[in-house]
Order: C-alpha cells, then sequence, then structure tokens
C-alpha cells in the first residue's frame, strides 16, 4: 500500500537524497497523517459518547492531536524547503527538527491530561456501556495505525527524518494504548470490573515516557550532537586515503538540517612540501566531499613526522587515550620550545598542570633546557589522533 501510494504522488520518488524530493516525501506523509487520524478521530468521538468511555474519548482526543502534529510536520516540511537567505545563509533545514520536537511535546502534553482524567475516573468510575460500535471502532483503528506506523517508518528511512520517526513511534503508541482500552472494555464487561480508568492511567504513563524519549532525540541535533563514531571515522579514513596527508584532528560537524552538512578539519601534511603542493591537496579534499554532500573547510597543519611520533610516546605514557597535534619545535639552539596542541580524553585521572609537568619533565630528560608549551583542546568529534600514520 505505502509503495502503491508513493508511486502514484510523489514524482522522482527514487530520487529521495535531492531536496526537493525529500520535502515532497514529507508533505505526502503530512497530508495522509491528518486525513487517518481526524477519521479516526473522529469515530471515536462517536464511539466515545455511546458508550460513555472516558478511555474510549481520550483516544479520540489523542487522535485529533496526532493530526495537529501532522499539520506541524508538513509545516516543518514546507519551511524547511525555504532556500537560504542573508540572514540564514545556511538555510531553514532546523524546522523540520523544530517540527518534531514539537510533534513530541505535544506527545508529552496529551499523556499528561490522559493521566489526570484517568485518576478522576478511578476515583470516580462510571459505568461504561458495551457495544459493536465501540469494538469495531477501536479494532479498526488499532488496523489503521499500525499501517500508519510502517508507512512512516519507511518513508522516514528514505529520506533520514527524525520527525517521522517520531510520528511512527506515536503511531506504535497509539496501538497500544488503543488495544488497552479494547481490552479493558472487554473486561470490564464480562467481569464486571471497571478497568476503565486504570487502562487509561496505564496507557498515559507509557505516552509519557515515550514522548521524553522523542524530546531528547529531537532536541540533540538542535543542541549539537557529536557526529556518530561511524561518520568520524568514514571521514578519517577517506582524509587519510589522500597522498601526502600524514594525519588529521580537530574535526567538526554543523547540521542545518538533513542534507545541509557542514564540517571543518585540521589536515597534517609534511612541513616540506611547497605551498602549491599544500593546496593541492587540501583543494581535492574539499571538492572530494562537496561532491558526496558535505561542505567541508580543510586547515593544513605542516609538521615533522618525527616530532609527532615522539611526543606520541610521551604522552601515552600519561594516557594512552591523550592525542596531540598541531607540533613546533622552535630554535635550533638550546633551549627549544615544543609547541602544540594536546586533546584530552573524558574522565582523565590527571590535571592539565600535571600533564604539563610531566610532559616537560620527559623531555628535559633529552634535551636538558627544553620547555613544552600546551594548548588543551577540546574534543568536537571523537576523531582518533593519526601522526605519521602513513
Amino acid at each position: 500500500m505505502t509503495e502503491f501510494l508513493i508511486r502514484n504522488f510523489i514524482k522522482n520518488h527514487d530520487d529521495s537524497d535531492n531536496p526537493a524530493v525529500r520535502s515532497v516525501y514529507g508533505k505526502f506523509a503530512g497530508k495522509v497523517g491528518i486525513v487517518c487520524n481526524l477519521l479516526l478521530c473522529m469515530g471515536k468521538f462517536f464511539a466515545g459518547i455511546f458508550s460513555g468511555s472516558l478511555s474510549i474519548s481520550a483516544d479520540a482526543v489523542n487522535n485529533l492531536s496526532d493530526a495537529s502534529s501532522s499539520i506541524i510536520s508538513l509545516i516543518g516540511f514546507k519551511l524547511s524547503e525555504k532556500s537560504a537567505d542573508r540572514e540564514h545563509p545556511y538555510g531553514h533545514g532546523r524546522y523540520e527538527y523544530l517540527a518534531g520536537f514539537m510533534v513530541a511535546a505535544l506527545i508529552i502534553v496529551i499523556g499528561a491530561e490522559l493521566l489526570r482524567d484517568s485518576v478522576i475516573k478511578i476515583i470516580k468510575p462510571t459505568e461504561v456501556l458495551f457495544g459493536i460500535l465501540p469494538i469495531a471502532v477501536l479494532s479498526v483503528s488499532i488496523l489503521v495505525k499500525l499501517w500508519m506506523m510502517s508507512f512512516y517508518l519507511k518513508i522516514a528511512q528514505r529520506i533520514n527524518s527524525e520527525t517521522l520517526k517520531a510520528s511512527a513511534a506515536d503511531s506504535r503508541n497509539d496501538v497500544f494504548s488503543t488495544f488497552a482500552v479494547l481490552i479493558a472494555l472487554i473486561i470490564s464487561h464480562f467481569a464486571g470490573i471497571n478497568l476503565d480508568g486504570i487502562m487509561g492511567a496505564a496507557v498515559a504513563v507509557f505516552i509519557l515516557i515515550s514522548g521524553i524519549g522523542l524530546i531528547k532525540n529531537t532536541l540533540d541535533p538542535l543542541l549539537g550532537k557529536a557526529p556518530s563514531a561511524e561518520t568520524v571515522e568514514a571521514i578519517r579514513q577517506k582524509i587519510l586515503a589522500y597522498d601526502g596527508v600524514l594525519g588529521t584532528h580537530d574535526l567538526m560537524i554543523h547540521d542545518y538540517g538533513p542534507g545541509r552538512m557542514f564540517a571543518s578539519v585540521h589536515v597534517e601534511v609534511s612541513d616540506e612540501l611547497t605551498l602549491t603542493e599544500c593546496h593541492d591537496i587540501i583543494d581535492r579534499i574539499e571538492r572530494d566531499f562537496l561532491e558526496s554532500g558535505l561542505n567541508m573547510l580543510v586547515h593544513p597543519d605542516p609538521v615533522a613526522a618525527e616530532d609527532i611520533l615522539a611526543l606520541d610516546v610521551i604522552v601515552h605514557e600519561i594516557d594512552e587515550r591523550i592525542t596531540v597535534h598541531d607540533v613546533r619545535v622552535v630554535g635550533s639552539q638550546s633551549p627549544s620550545r615544543v609547541i602544540f596542541d594536546c586533546v584530552l580524553p573524558p574522565n582523565i585521572a590527571y590535571s592539565k598542570s600535571k600533564i604539563q609537568q610531566t610532559v616537560t619533565r620527559k623531555l628535559q630528560e633529552k634535551f636538558p633546557e627544553c620547555e613544552a608549551e600546551i594548548t588543551f583542546d577540546n574534543g568536537y568529534a571523537s576523531i582518533p589522533k593519526t601522526g605519521a600514520e602513513k
């Protein structure tokens, strides 16, 4: 069914990496969500009035919120396709992340409202009428929501959308909540036990937990989540494959929305290369990354490979996770200064002053009047040190 809809309603559907086609996917998913959720809301609304069931009525309100979420998603995809302008030179792709955040926030609000009403229903239970209409409406709702979950997931995977992943998770929650309401209705009728309020409260707690998780997932890209280890390693290996590259460090990746990734990195090259040779290497790296969809700014660091290896040995005696880069030796006569940057791992047992003293002492064991000047860096991506790896 999903493939049929995609083939008939989305032009150039195979070109999902194209931002324009990606936006069409997102807007189409939003429209499908609006229609399905409004129909389910109306059906449950009448079934709730007929049976007097708070949990069914709450489920109807939940579907109404889902329709609102689909509208938010639709607006988010529409806004995110706006071209870059003077005030927003990196585009408007983060509107999609904001839409996902609003969907997650709405899920939490609905969960809290449902929990409050369910507690009231537990304290003051009311009779729930059993009938074919509520059973049929709830059963159809479960089937529709199962299809919607699959629909959202397939499109989310095609266009890598956190917003649609949130919508898929919400549809999954609706399956559980509606199924729980259905079971409670059946048990209440045949066992004579009023479970309407209790089941509503259980569903509300589940929705709240899911909503909190979705908030985290949608906030991460907005707050500047570090790239995955797989992404970092792939970039590292690609850079190291170029002739003349000795190592790489200080990788930073900025996410301005799906398909709008910018990055910067320092690349170590031999200090014996000419400026023209160095520029040729850097230019090829930047051009190749741009062709693969990543706008990369490369800063060259001329280094002497033997200096990096010597310092690697010293800092690894302190902690094997420490990395060094931008190594420079100033002054050919004693005393000399060894200047370099040092990236410390989290939870290291040594203070910066202790590391400074230890490195200086070990350098002076070989070069008595040598001084070490260390700049301690933050690791914005967990890219390993690569001094003279090639």
